[in-house]
């Protein structure tokens, strides 16, 4: 059970921890994707093997948007509240002192299973970024004729693989940011300003991106058909013809993205759960 901050107010329990979690993430997730959709979309055509300007250059930046909005918020949701559980769950047999560790776990865990709500919208959102096909219904129609309802998880291994390095170094470091932060300035972590937490999502996003780069473009190269079966016979495959900088390809749009994602997104996310910790102890407090 967490104690909320300040002695009067109710205690919080698990379930409204999870709960917390899955209203920051279904508010934030839509926000994020739809401010910042047009870079995603320029990244995604830097990595294309057709090239920039033949998959769209700077046309129609905003193709695909409405797949992406529709998978974000239960994508978001279903993360944090897995996120928030894993990391509550672990924390009855793991200490405090090695919080990374059930950070690290938790991140890598949440990824596995938001990956399957997320993947058919991930897959129908690039094909349309990369000018595959014309229209959303025209996409879903060939991928499930040429490759059944199989066809709209492929790429999952990919996907996961990209996603759980990424957060497996994304939320350690911006929790240990927070705590860093709430240290310097003799606070409790769940006191910090939601300005705060957005710009320790901002580094620990900007960092993680860069880094893990390369999984994202055997990716992307695999959902466009344009990549092997496999992630490690892709990135071999990439750097065996085009080299490392290909590996490298849209490295910064995708740290810029992520970067400013980061900010807007762990903003959007905190102060979405603070308004539900309100409301929570405000209905908690009327009841006593």
């Amino acid at each position: 059970m967490e104690k909320a901050s300040g002695s009067e107010l109710p205690q919080r329990s698990a379930l409204a921890s999870t709960l917390a979690g899955a209203f920051g993430g279904c508010v934030a997730g839509p926000v994020v994707d739809i401010v910042l959709y047009p870079i995603d979309t320029v990244k995604t055509r830097l990595q294309s093997s057709q090239g920039f300007f033949k998959a769209g250059g700077f046309r129609g930046v905003y193709r695909g948007l409405s797949s992406a909005a529709l998978g974000s918020a239960p994508a978001a949701a279903c993360f944090f509240a897995s996120y928030e559980g894993t990391k509550l769950a672990m924390g009855l047999f793991v200490r405090d002192e090695y919080a990374v560790v059930r950070e690290m776990t938790a991140g890598s865990i949440a990824e596995m299973t938001t990956a399957v709500v997320r993947m058919p919208f991930e897959v129908v959102k690039q094909q349309l970024q990369a000018h595959i096909h014309p229209t959303t219904r025209e996409c879903v129609s060939h991928i499930f004729s040429n490759k059944g309802i199989t066809g709209f998880w492929e790429g999952y291994v990919s996907l996961i693989v990209r996603e759980i390095p990424f957060s497996f170094l994304q939320f350690p470091i911006y929790e240990s940011l927070k705590r860093t932060t709430a240290r310097y300035q003799r606070i409790d972590v769940r006191e910090l300003p939601a300005w705060q937490g957005s710009l320790c999502g901002s580094i620990a996003g900007g960092v993680s991106a860069a880094i893990t780069t390369p999984l994202d473009v055997a990716k992307t190269r695999i959902l466009l058909g344009q990549g092997k079966s496999g992630i490690y016979s892709t990135l071999s495959n990439i750097f065996r013809k085009e080299g490392v900088r290909a590996l490298f390809a849209g490295v910064a749009p995708r740290t810029a993205l992520i970067s400013l994602g980061g900010a807007i997104f762990f903003g959007a996310f905190e102060k979405a759960r603070q308004i539900f910790w309100l409301a929570h102890d405000s209905i908690a407090l009327s009841e006593i």
